[in-house]
């Protein structure tokens, strides 16, 4: 066994997380254990979970449970459940994405290159109706965030070793020595705070050896987009500038 586990933090997906556990299950490298975390659904997230279990008995496929509201609280009990497990590697999905075939191949082989912290290149899913020239839009927006996510101040303390590079919580991998050094996940609720630029700014207080591997690459859900709309969604990303009624569009 590679030491390699994937967290799918996953809250009432039970119409949406079979095709990410199908991504998943098709992987190029299957050698690794893959960790759902029902984060307290009120649908039969938990039970389609464990149907697909039964299914596909040759994926070494866990199911765990975190009560308490909040991806960040999910994604780090997954996260400590798999190092007490003996995991030496950590890699992070979400329950509406679907990781490239070569997905945790190119992982692995990030980490063999020296990187303790990964982060892969997200785009937006084909699958979901979005026009070719929205999806365009999106990825310009995510590298527009990116780049303003360098000088921005609070990304700015002398303290950091190096550059801030925005990582998506939903295509990210980590050591299970950095991210216990680091102290993981804040255990937030994503109405409250952004996870994944917690993480990053814990992680480069300890290191320079975190950085983007576009070739790690997701596929990833535009519902909030289509929802709310494009202006919307990146204030929501900033920080919360936008704070609809609903955050968990199903």
């Amino acid at each position: 066994m590679s030491g390699l586990w994937v967290v799918v933090p996953a809250y009432n997906e039970e119409r949406g997380i079979t095709a990410t556990l199908d991504a998943l299950a098709a992987q190029d490298d299957p050698d690794f254990t893959l960790l759902v975390v029902d984060n307290g659904s009120t649908d039969s997230t938990a039970d389609t979970v464990r149907a697909y279990a039964e299914r596909r008995p040759g994926l070494r496929l866990v199911l765990a449970h975190e009560p308490e509201k909040g991806t960040g609280a999910a994604a780090d009990t997954g996260m400590r459940h798999a190092i007490d497990h003996g995991a030496r590697w950590l890699a992070r999905t979400d329950a509406d994405c679907l990781p490239a075939p070569d997905w945790t191949a190119r992982i692995k082989a990030a980490f063999d290159s020296g990187l303790r912290l990964v982060s892969g290149q997200l785009l937006p899913r084909k699958d979901e109706g979005l026009s070719t020239a929205k999806r365009g839009l999106l990825v310009a927006a995510v590298e527009v965030a990116s780049l303003f996510g360098r000088i921005r101040p609070d990304n700015r303390d002398p303290r950091y070793l190096g550059p801030y590079v925005m990582t998506a919580g939903c295509n990210m991998a980590i050591t299970a020595e950095l991210y216990a050094l680091c102290g993981g996940f804040p255990r937030s609720r994503i109405e409250d705070l952004h996870e994944d630029r917690a993480l990053v700014n814990a992680v480069r207080l300890h290191t320079r050896q975190y950085g983007l591997r576009r070739d790690v690459l997701v596929y990833g859900s535009s519902r909030r987009a289509q929802a709310w709309g494009l202006r919307k969604t990146l204030a929501w990303y900033a920080d919360h500038r936008y704070r609809p009624a609903v955050v968990d569009i199903r």
